[in-house]
């Protein structure tokens, strides 16, 4: 018996395994508190970055589509863009391919108002120049122009769905394509 109420005492008047017990209990706490407070600052700075005119835009989506050529042949087309908003700014790529057709288009763009002003560049072309349009809350007009080339730019967006619509007046004459989150 006086083994025991030393072996008490020494452990502050507690049974050593209910001390290791208690550790373990703080500790997930701990960890389930750090947990929170991370998840919580994740959703804060997304929310920071889906506000402003591109907000309904944000993320990743993909699809299908067709592409015209000049020479007024289709192809059907499968898709992959992504959208980063930040405020009044985005940056945007749309990668579209086929078995035989490509092309990755990428921009940066700044809204005013509804005035939407900015530049894109293709890379397997190796061209570039500006972009200029309207819109706003997940639907735009724009104008995408360079030397010897102009193509008018149509994004219609409603919940988890999208409409992409390009005409130009170059050897690619357009595309259709509906892309889903």
């Amino acid at each position: 018996m006086e083994h025991l109420q030393a072996y008490r005492a020494a452990g502050g008047g507690k049974h050593r395994a209910s001390k290791q017990f208690g550790i373990r209990v703080l500790s997930r706490r701990l960890l389930i508190a750090a947990g929170v407070l991370f998840a919580a600052g994740i959703a804060n700075s997304e929310s920071k970055a889906q506000s402003g005119p591109f907000a309904p835009l944000a993320g990743s989506w993909s699809g299908i589509g067709t592409v015209t050529l000049d020479d007024g042949s289709t192809e059907r087309i499968r898709c992959r863009a992504k959208y980063a908003p930040i405020g009044p700014t985005m940056e945007m790529s749309l990668t579209c391919a086929s078995d035989a057709y490509k092309f990755n288009l990428g921009a940066n763009v700044k809204a005013e108002g509804s005035a939407i002003a900015g530049s894109w560049s293709e890379a397997s072309r190796n061209i570039s120049g500006s972009l200029q349009g309207r819109g706003a809350g997940g639907n735009y007009e724009l104008v995408a122009s360079a030397a010897g080339f102009n193509a008018n730019i149509s994004l219609k967006t409603t919940g988890n769905k999208q409409n992409v619509t390009l005409r130009a007046d170059s050897q690619f004459r357009g595309a259709n394509i509906s892309l889903s989150r």
